[in-house]
Order: C-alpha cells, then sequence, then structure tokens
C-alpha cells in the first residue's frame, strides 16, 4: 500500500484518522507540527496610524511552554501515545519558521482593519503545503488530516472536495485555498463520520484521545491575547476615535484589531441603542459604527481566488459562506478575471452570509461540493 504521511495533533480527529489508514493497509508516517508562540510584553502602547507599510517586528523568543489550543508539548505527548497504540512511526517537524509567516499575516491584517482567517492560511501553506515537501522527501504519496471533509470524485474522475458528514462539524470551509491539482494526494479519513463515531471509534481502540475536548483557540496564541499579540507584533496598539458614518465622535477605543466588522459588543457605548462596527478604517484608526441594517451583507467583491473547479467567465448562481461559523447563502457570483469575483446574495434577510468583514474567505460550493472562493476584499 502507498506510504501516507498524517498530521498527528494530539487530538481525537486526527488520531482516528490514523488508526483507519492503518486498518486500510497504508504505511502511516506520523508528524506532529512543532512551532513556537510568540512571547509578548504585558502590555503595548498605542502608535497612531498611518498609511505607511505597518511595521513588523522582528520575530520575538518563543515559548514552547502552556497550553495554545493545539501543538503543545502535552499534546505532543498525546500523539506520541497513539502513535505507539497504532504502532507507526512519529516524527515531529519543527515548522516555527512557517508559523512565524502566518503571525506575520495574522497582525498585517488586523493592522489594515482586516479580519484574518489564520486556520486556511495553514492549510494551503502548510498542512497541505509543508508537508508534501516532507512527503516527497520520504517517498510518499499522499497527505492525511483529520478535517471533516470528502474527497469525491466527478463524472470524469477528477476530485473534488466536498462538506462534511457531519454538517455541524463540517471543516471543508477552511481548506477551500488547498490548490485544486493536490486534492488527488489528500486523503481526508474522518470526513464521512460523525464526531459521535470518532469518539466511539477512539474508545473502541483505547486511544487516550477519545475523550480529549476540542480545540477551540487559535494555535499560536491563547484566547482573549490576540490584540495583545497583534499589538506586539505591530510595534503597539492602534488606537483611535469610534465614530457613526457622518464623522460625530462617539468615544475612544484602545485599537483596531480589537474589532471585526458587524461585531456589537466591546463598544462601550452608552447612546441608548445598540450599535454594531459597519466599517474599519485604517488609515486613521477609526471604527465606524452604525445600525444593525448598515452593516454590509448584500455584495462582496473577493480576491486571490482559488478555483477547484473550472467555473467560467459568466456569472453563476452558488451558496456562498462568509464566515467558517454561519451557513452559505444564495448568491449569483460573477467572475471578475481568473483570480477575482463578486458576489450579490439574493436570498433576502432571511437568508443572509451574516456580517461581510474585509479579509475573511468567500467560499462557494454547488449545493455540499465546493467550487473555489476567494478573499474578500470589500
Amino acid at each position: 500500500m502507498p506510504r501516507v504521511v498524517v498530521a498527528m495533533s494530539g487530538g481525537v480527529d486526527s488520531s482516528v484518522a490514523a488508526s483507519l489508514l492503518v486498518e486500510a493497509g497504508y504505511d502511516c508516517v506520523g508528524v506532529f507540527m512543532r512551532h513556537g508562540r510568540p512571547a509578548m510584553p504585558p502590555a503595548t502602547q498605542p502608535v497612531g496610524c498611518s498609511s505607511d507599510p505597518l511595521p513588523i517586528l522582528p520575530s520575538a523568543q518563543v515559548d514552547r511552554g502552556g497550553h495554545q489550543g493545539c501543538c503543545s508539548v502535552a499534546d505532543a505527548l498525546d500523539a506520541r501515545r497513539v502513535a505507539d497504540r497504532l504502532g507507526i512511526p512519529l516524527f515531529a517537524l519543527d515548522l516555527t519558521d512557517d508559523f512565524t509567516q502566518i503571525i506575520d499575516y495574522f497582525a498585517t491584517e488586523y493592522g489594515r482593519g482586516r479580519t484574518p482567517n489564520p486556520c486556511v492560511r495553514c492549510n494551503s501553506w502548510i498542512k497541505f503545503g509543508r508537508l508534501f515537501d516532507h512527503a516527497d522527501a520520504i517517498g510518499a504519496t499522499h497527505v492525511a488530516t483529520g478535517h471533516y471533509a470528502q474527497l469525491t470524485q466527478s463524472a470524469t474522475g477528477q476530485p473534488q472536495l466536498s462538506r462534511g458528514l457531519d454538517a455541524t462539524r463540517d471543516q471543508s470551509y477552511v481548506l477551500f485555498d488547498v490548490p485544486s491539482a493536490r486534492l488527488g494526494r489528500m486523503l481526508l479519513p474522518v470526513g464521512g463520520m460523525s464526531k459521535d463515531a470518532v469518539r466511539s471509534r477512539a474508545a473502541a481502540l483505547g486511544l487516550v484521545t477519545a475523550d480529549k475536548p476540542d480545540s477551540q483557540e487559535i494555535c499560536f496564541v491563547a484566547s482573549g491575547e490576540h490584540a495583545q499579540l497583534v499589538g506586539h507584533r505591530l510595534g503597539g496598539s492602534r488606537a483611535g476615535e469610534i465614530v457613526t458614518r457622518d464623522g460625530s465622535v462617539l468615544g475612544q477605543h484602545p485599537g483596531i484589531e480589537h474589532f471585526t466588522v458587524g461585531q456589537r459588543h466591546g463598544l462601550k457605548l452608552a447612546v441608548g441603542r445598540p450599535l454594531y462596527v459597519v466599517r474599519i478604517d485604517a488609515d486613521t484608526c477609526r471604527i465606524v459604527v452604525g445600525d444593525r441594517e448598515e452593516v454590509p451583507d448584500t455584495d462582496l467583491v473577493a480576491g486571490e481566488a482559488t478555483w477547484l473547479e473550472p467555473v467560467g467567465d459568466e456569472p453563476f448562481e452558488c451558496l456562498v459562506q462568509c464566515r467558517a461559523q454561519r451557513g452559505p447563502a444564495p448568491a449569483v457570483v460573477t467572475p471578475l478575471g481568473p483570480d477575482r469575483f463578486s458576489a450579490r446574495f439574493t436570498g433576502g434577510p432571511d437568508q443572509s452570509p451574516g456580517p461581510i468583514s474585509p479579509g475573511q474567505p468567500a467560499v462557494c460550493y454547488a449545493g455540499d461540493r465546493l467550487l473555489g472562493g476567494g478573499w474578500i476584499e470589500g
């Protein structure tokens, strides 16, 4: 059977993915991805706003201790125990430099008033990027992960990416940026299972990860610390004014990295009615707020598009998802060249995509089949 590199995070999903591949007879080689957590000072000082390029500080020292959502020392030990139980080798791959690029992207996007999605970048740059380099180096034909998504084939035998069987766990959204040429070398063993079935299988095999809680954090920063990390990486917080769309000043904020379009909580304004973030002006560090109906949710333009299937040059109807935590909404998508497109949502208030936040992915589906997507520009 072919040799497969299995990304093993020390969680239950990747543990069961490895077990299924071993049972199927694959020659499995487990890989645990190591990275460092950026060291940060207790606080950052405001630096003001400018249209000049943002200053990314040199990589700080890394702290390899503490829980980070995944990839911690405890996770490495769990991955080792699972690999030993399954009788497969496990290697630790130091990807600190690669994760530094993701951290730089994360900070830069927030500094530009956008809302980044580091999980998508990690999947396309590392899990289905750098791990293929490792696979090639050891003669492996495939790379496998524990993502809840499914690989199928078209009528002509071309690989396709679809939603996972368990709709509540589907992770196809964060895989849209994986190049189509790599679909044929990917394996997603748990995509056709429910989470309950995954945990039951892990328990039946006696895997230490069977009852392990799911990771809920960004892997390189602890919960609640993302603004501190961004401020540190950019040389200070980008504080400024909270204003209405007509420019009236309502208050001050500690940094644009604390906010995303559509946000309601955390504004700390007493104006007698709920207000929402409708725009983030990075050049002036202003947070623009308004009523819920002022939050953009009808049109978008996306760039850096990746198409897993050909979509042609003409407008087409599909479903578009704009946040990992929200469902898709019906839209008309118009290609604007090979790597950009616009989308106009047609479902009305009852089928809204939710707030459209620059920096987040807009992912296009035909039913459960993922067509491709891009990064929202506005």
